[in-house]
Parts: structure tokens; C-alpha cells; sequence
């Protein structure tokens, strides 16, 4: 496979030194694997911290910024990072007004983040921690017990921030927190498998002409596979997945999310069928965000994200935010 970095041992750094180039309002400690947005620590502010293995760009380093994230932890290609990485960005961050923890629901992430708290409290930051588990497609995969964490991790880290930018105290940014999870689902769709820095070529086989519904962020195995659907198949698979799992009383956020190689010409003509989808099933749609957000590497492919929204919800997703892969109202 043809890929434009150096050698696979130094993919992340290398990443990271251009991601300090090319943002000098971050700190980005290459050495430690922490980024950090550079006016941290905020006098009285709630600091969010998250993180996970890279190849899901922009998450989570891309999200850092005022109005999300204070800070993030990248790991390896889709390796969690380690409880180091996270205390130093809580240590980072901590004003005296605490510290929130944003966790995929995978064991690595779990684990690390859970002994990272207790080390952070020991050294008198106090730490929050809230679970994303937004995937419906299966209960438990090779990286989790329980549900997977995708899509809603940005939607979670966007409200969650915008109640942290406000001076909101640590407890309700972490039941606000809790209430975004609560309230999404995600479905997502592979056309081709990832190919990681380090093995070179594709991690599972789909053959051609056919697609895998229900595909984790790491290739995980999702539901079925069948052969290749028409987009509007797709989106009616994908949304009517999410509704069989959840039934929106509020209108919804809607996350039409790439992969990570599908361009925005099939990304858009994607969520005209979603929103087709949608209005036939009679779920009313506040805001949409399509757009390569919480990616795969080079998988092809696509996830649908909903999350159910009240006026206060929504106010703070329509708050200004201003990261590297977020930005709007400043």
C-alpha cells in the first residue's frame, strides 16, 4: 500500500509535529503524546480531557480547543494511550474547578482512563469520568464489553465543552455529559477494510462487491455482510437500525460521518437519504454536521450518529467553538 509517511514506527509523531506547526494555539507535546490548548490552565473552568489511539483524526486532538476539548491523549495506531499521558494533561488543564474524563467505551481506554483518575486524585485533581457507548450494531466486539463508543463522542465532547466555556461547575458538565450519551446512537457502514501504518495492507478481507453493516472504528466485525447496497439501502439499513434501538421524542442532531476515504460528494448525497429516511419515520432534525470526523485511517465507509436534543442542548451545540476540526461563532 502506498502511504505518504516516513516509516511506521514514527507515524504519530511525525503527525504530531505537524499538528504543532500547523496550530500554534496548541501545545502539543510530541515527546509525552499530550495536546493541550495553550491558554490551559482556565481560571475557574471545568478542563474536558480525552483521547484514544490515533487514526480516528480529527478526534480527539483535532477537537481541542475553547468550546471543546482542554486537552487530549493520542495512543498509538488504535492502541489506547496510557494513564501517564492522561494525568499530565489533567495536571495540565486542572484550574481547581476539576477535571471530566471523556472515555470510549474500549477496554484499553476504560482501563487507563479509570487508573488515570485515581492517580490524578491522588495528586488532588478532582476527576470525573462519563462513558460513550453510542454503537447499536453489536453489544460487545473484540475491543469492548458492552456497546461501542463512536460517533457521539464528538457530540458529547461539543455540548459538553460549550457547558465547560461557560464556568459550569464540574457535576452538571458531567450530567450534561451523561444525558448526550444517554441520548445518541450510531450505526456505521464499511465498504473497504483499514490498512494500518503498520501491516501494510487491509486488517480484515470484504471482498469486492460487498459491504459490512455495523463496522467498528478499528474494522471490528459489525452485524452482517451483504452485497453492495445503493446509498439509499444503506440509509435506510443505518437509520432504521438507530430507531429500532431508540425512539426520539425531541428533534436530533444527525452526525453523517466518513470513514475516512469517502469523499463529501457520496458523504452528502449519503445524507440526502438519511434525511429521506428520516422524514418518512417522522423524526424532526434540529442541525446536521456531515463531514470526516471520526475516521478509520483509509476505510471507506460511513456512520450515521442521532442524538436527541432539548433548547438547552441544542444552545450549547450552536455555542462557539474553535478547534483544528470544529469551528463556528468566532
Amino acid at each position: 500500500m502506498k502511504m505518504l509517511i516516513n516509516v511506521p514506527e514514527t507515524v504519530v509523531a511525525d503527525a504530531l509535529r505537524g499538528m504543532a506547526a500547523a496550530h500554534p494555539e496548541l501545545a502539543v507535546d510530541v515527546e509525552n503524546r499530550v495536546i493541550v490548548r495553550r491558554d490551559a490552565p482556565v481560571a475557574g473552568k471545568v478542563g474536558l480531557v480525552s483521547g484514544g489511539g490515533s487514526g480516528h483524526e480529527p478526534l480527539h486532538g483535532g477537537f481541542v480547543g475553547p468550546g471543546m476539548l482542554s486537552a487530549a491523549c493520542p495512543g498509538e495506531v488504535f492502541t489506547s494511550p496510557v494513564p501517564d499521558q492522561m494525568v499530565r494533561a489533567a495536571a495540565a488543564v486542572d484550574s481547581g474547578a476539576g477535571v471530566l474524563f471523556v472515555v470510549k467505551n474500549y477496554t484499553g481506554d476504560v482501563l487507563n482512563f479509570d487508573m488515570a483518575a485515581e492517580l490524578a486524585e491522588d495528586e488532588g485533581i478532582q476527576v470525573a469520568k462519563v462513558l460513550v457507548d453510542d454503537d447499536v450494531a453489536v453489544t460487545d466486539s473484540l475491543y469492548t464489553a458492552g456497546r461501542r463508543g463512536t460517533g457521539a463522542t464528538l457530540f458529547v465532547e461539543k455540548i459538553a465543552g460549550a457547558a465547560a466555556e461557560e464556568g459550569q461547575p464540574l457535576a452538571q458538565v458531567e450530567a450534561l455529559a451523561r444525558q448526550v450519551n444517554e441520548n445518541s446512537r450510531s450505526f456505521g457502514v464499511a465498504l473497504t477494510a483499514v490498512t494500518t501504518p503498520a501491516k501494510g495492507s487491509p486488517t480484515f478481507d470484504l471482498p469486492a462487491g460487498e459491504l459490512e453493516l455495523g463496522i467498528g472504528i478499528h474494522g471490528e466485525p459489525g452485524r452482517e455482510r451483504r452485497p453492495m447496497m445503493t446509498s439509499g439501502e444503506i440509509a435506510e439499513a443505518a437509520v432504521g437500525a438507530i430507531l429500532d434501538d431508540i425512539t426520539p421524542r425531541n428533534p436530533v442532531l444527525v452526525l453523517v460521518n466518513g470513514m475516512g476515504s469517502t469523499p463529501l460528494l457520496e458523504l452528502y448525497g449519503f445524507n440526502a437519504e438519511v434525511q429521506r429516511v428520516l422524514g418518512e419515520r417522522g423524526v424532526p432534525v434540529a442541525r446536521v454536521l456531515v463531514g470526516n470526523y471520526v475516521t478509520s485511517l483509509d476505510m471507506a465507509g460511513a456512520s450515521v450518529t442521532l442524538c436527541q436534543v432539548d433548547e438547552e442542548t441544542l444552545r450549547l451545540w450552536d455555542a462557539p467553538v474553535r478547534t483544528p476540526g470544529l469551528r463556528w461563532g468566532m
